[in-house]
């Protein structure tokens, strides 16, 4: 996990909730996929918080020399499919799928702003909605696999929330207000 505020990033034991490991993140830590034995990091660079993907070998650190700019260097929530990222932009309402280098692989339109995708079975889900006045969010799921996603929603997420991963077993996601990490059951 990382915290925005004090720009590092935390190694957490799941089963104790305790610190294993910091480490200072080369900028904003915005977001974070596990991609094989690395993670890869959405990170905001510069007075101007520009967005770069960055990859994090666990025990050895950010590698400086792979830095990949985020399209128009915006780019918030990661995911990960086993091959590819798939970067959300939270204001254009898409996520893209990405190679290698960072190219536009294919751009997928969720209808809403967005504030957090996972890979669940080759399904993404994704918390989209609004912030500005009452937040409003949902949980939905699309099937990337489509030529046109329909996107569904699920279910309506009662509190302002930030980020989404899923643990095999439940969904995980922050109410940042409440400074609280939040478990819910798949909706059907």
């Amino acid at each position: 996990m990382g915290s925005r505020d004090l720009r590092r990033i935390y190694a957490i034991e799941p089963n104790k909730w305790t610190v294993l490991e910091e480490k200072e993140a080369p900028g904003i830590p915005w977001a974070v996929v596990a991609t094989g034995e690395t993670l890869h990091f959405t990170i905001g660079e510069g007075p101007e918080d520009d967005r770069y993907i960055r990859r994090f070998v666990p025990k050895v650190g950010f590698w400086d020399t792979e830095r990949i700019a985020c399209p128009e260097f915006t780019g918030s929530y990661l995911s990960y499919d086993g091959e590819h990222l798939y970067l959300s932009q939270w204001y254009q309402h898409r996520i893209l799928k990405l190679d290698a280098s960072g190219k536009i692989l294919r751009v997928i339109d969720v209808g809403a702003e967005i504030c957090g995708h996972v890979f669940v079975d080759g399904s993404i889900y994704v918390l989209r909605g609004t912030e500005q006045g009452n937040e409003d969010w949902r949980i939905a799921r699309l099937d990337p696999r489509d030529e046109t996603p329909d996107v569904q929603d699920l279910a309506r997420v009662p509190f302002p929330c930030r980020s989404l991963t899923f643990d095999g077993t439940n969904f995980w996601t922050n109410h940042r207000a409440a400074n609280e990490t939040v478990s819910f059951a798949p909706p059907d």
